[in-house]
């Protein structure tokens, strides 16, 4: 490699590293563009990577105390968490994990002040773990929520919570794999149960409650995603959109909850149009919140007393839990 007597690179060996820069630089101008505009692979692997950190960092979290694991089917992932409530015969609330239906997990995406707070409400907490795709479907998945319900219903005498009093909730993908056990019954049928003892739905920040719609809405980065989960059959993206599924029966309430994002707020609008046309309670909200990071704070900041969402979510519950 030629060099100065000093051991200073040589005049020409500079320009060439500088050329190779420019190369490699103008080489990778597709990918950063396409990254800053939220499309490419580039961007899924960048949000991939930013759930990741977020998951292990709240893993890494002991879990709120007070906590006992159960099974409710033979799969490793077919799985809950449970917090007995301050007293006997209290209401349940039951959360269900985002993550894209293919990761997340029922105490690293639940967020702590969620079940602390919701237990100082006087409330037992459930979290619900499904299979994920692409080793389970959907429609499995959907049924993993429903069969959960059922366990725990199964299990309110010991358990010590009120079977009649139970609302479900759930984050990102959470809130469609919710929001669809709440207006399909077919699920809640298939584990023995109906929407009797079922108070209510809150979805949280969720965008595919019609799946066709958000996949032909130029989703970028996350059409590989909706493709991994929902195929391109439009039939099987039909059965599985809570906005297609509303009409009547439904659980009997819904808040839909979301943060500023486009998609988020015309598939929340969408929804409660058509729970509302069904003749089925819906509230709708929106709270400050832009990006990646205003769906992660929803999820992560709800039973914070400061946080906007909490205090909306705390009156709804008292109202259904209501005798």
């Amino acid at each position: 490699m030629p060099r100065s007597k000093l051991g200073i690179p040589s005049e020409r060996l500079i320009m060439r590293r500088i050329s190779l820069l420019i190369i490699l630089s103008l080489g990778l101008m597709p990918l950063i563009s396409a990254s800053a505009q939220g499309e490419g692979p580039l961007r899924e692997k960048l949000r991939e990577r930013l759930l990741d950190r977020a998951e292990k960092r709240a893993a890494k979290e002991a879990p709120v105390p007070g906590v006992s694991e159960y099974s409710y089917g033979n799969a490793p992932l077919q799985t809950l968490d449970f917090w007995k409530a301050p007293q006997a015969g209290a209401p349940l609330v039951i959360f269900v994990h985002g993550g894209g239906w293919k990761r997340g997990d029922k105490r690293n995406a639940t967020g702590r002040d969620k079940v602390t707070h919701w237990l100082e409400q006087g409330y037992a907490v459930a979290s619900l773990n499904y299979r994920l795709v692409p080793a389970a479907t959907v429609e499995q998945q959907a049924q993993d929520i429903a069969d959960g319900i059922a366990y725990l219903h199964r299990k309110a005498r010991i358990l010590g919570f009120d079977p009649n009093k139970i609302v479900l909730t759930g984050h990102s993908a959470g809130a469609h794999l919710v929001a669809l056990v709440g207006t399909d019954e077919r699920y809640l049928k298939t584990a023995h149960i109906s929407f009797s003892g079922l108070r209510g739905i809150i979805p949280i920040d969720g965008a595919a409650y019609d799946v066709s719609a958000q996949m032909g809405d130029n989703p970028g980065f996350m059409l590989q995603t909706y493709e991994q989960a929902f195929g391109t059959d439009p039939e099987r993206q039909r059965a599985l959109s809570p906005t297609l599924q509303t009409a009547s029966p439904n659980a009997t309430n819904f808040l839909i909850i979301h943060v500023q994002r486009d998609d988020g707020i015309r598939q929340a609008k969408a929804l409660a149009a058509a729970l509302e046309a069904a003749g089925t309670a819906v509230t709708r909200q929106g709270f400050e919140g832009t990006g990646l990071k205003g769906h992660m704070e929803i999820n992560r900041s709800l039973g914070d007393p400061t946080y906007p969402a909490t205090s909306v979510v705390d009156a709804w519950l008292k109202a259904r839990f209501a005798d």
